[in-house]
């Protein structure tokens, strides 16, 4: 097993809304993992899919997470403020030949997993062989310092991005069809294994199962799958605790990481809340926010969704010791 450094946790919020009562269960969840491994928890707005975000979301998710005492270690960041990290990624990638244009759309795409007819038959020095994935012996890795106490732009201005298309990770605008195009990860066969700490060992061929993935969508903006692997490396990220609904996506972003050279954290899905419909309470599904006039109220639900009994306390200063020495004795070798 590898080694990891000190334990760093995150909790990273979509701002299209408001917490609900199922996302809370993943921040505290992800809090209290990190608060009985004497570790560090960050916060990150994931807030890369701009057309869904809401004004004024992020600052009610942060104003939320104070008032239930949930208290992060670092300033948080915001992922629209860290576009040149990704595509420092995305032209690692594309040097790799890992990455290709695809002007399919849904209509065209075949059933079942990618690939459609963009997939290159070519790849690297010879026919269904990849470039190797890792930089030249004279190139540094691609984030030479990990750091927990980043800065919300990393330091790096949005007019710092590469002018080159093929450094900014942005198709040449030769034609209408090419400036439309999706970027897709080229996906080798395999089947991807990791250990979930919720749910045991778990295994998914990506390439059967989901086939070429999306990294670059075609409205330029840059895809979850791509972002999160580089936002976990880029803050340290030791451990993922987040919802069973990511449990898919596990496997696609170890594959992801492996290929940029990077350390995928260790992970744990939690149990989502579901609605009365038996759907996942989400925003999309118009879920309430939470009720912070009963803040300790909303955690000892969130703490019984996980699998706890309620405790027996009347404050939240009391809340926090009891529910992390618990989580302590359950999750922490």
């Amino acid at each position: 097993m590898p080694s990891f450094p000190p334990y760093v946790g995150r909790f990273a919020p979509s701002p299209s809304g408001p917490l609900h009562a199922g996302s809370l269960v993943a921040a505290l969840a992800s809090y209290l993992d990190a608060r009985a491994q004497h570790g560090h928890w960050l916060v990150r707005i994931e807030d890369i899919d701009e057309p869904r975000t809401v004004p004024g979301a992020d600052r009610i998710i942060l104003r939320q997470l104070r008032a239930l005492g949930l208290h992060w270690d670092a300033a948080p960041v915001w992922q629209t403020q860290r576009h040149a990290l990704y595509a420092q990624a995305f032209a690692r990638l594309r040097a790799a030949n890992r990455v290709y244009a695809c002007h399919c759309t849904r209509r065209e795409l075949p059933p079942g997993p990618y690939p459609g007819t963009c997939r290159p038959t070519m790849v690297g020095a010879s026919a269904g062989r990849h470039a190797p994935a890792s930089p030249p012996s004279d190139e540094g890795p691609l984030f030479a310092s990990v750091v927990v106490d980043d800065k919300p732009n990393d330091g790096v201005p949005n007019t710092a991005l590469p002018r080159d298309p093929a450094q900014s990770g942005k198709p040449p605008p030769q034609t209408p069809r090419a400036r439309k195009a999706a970027w897709r990860f080229l996906v080798e066969s395999g089947i991807e294994t990791f250990r979930d700490r919720w749910l045991g060992t778990q295994s998914q061929d990506v390439a059967a199962a989901v086939g070429d993935f999306i990294i670059r969508r075609a409205d330029g903006l840059w895809a979850y799958q791509l972002v999160v692997v580089v936002d976990d490396a880029r803050q340290g990220v030791t451990d993922i605790v987040r919802g069973a609904d990511l449990l898919d996506s596990t496997a696609r972003q170890q594959h992801l990481a492996r290929a940029l050279g990077l350390r995928y954290p260790r992970v744990m899905h939690v149990p989502l809340i579901l609605d009365a419909a038996g759907r996942k309470l989400s925003k999309q599904n118009h879920a309430p926010a939470l009720n912070l006039d009963a803040p300790l109220e909303c955690l000892q639900q969130a703490w019984q969704a996980l699998g706890f009994a309620r405790l027996s306390v009347a404050t939240l200063d009391a809340f926090w010791p009891q529910a992390t020495a618990q989580w302590a004795r359950r999750f922490v070798p």
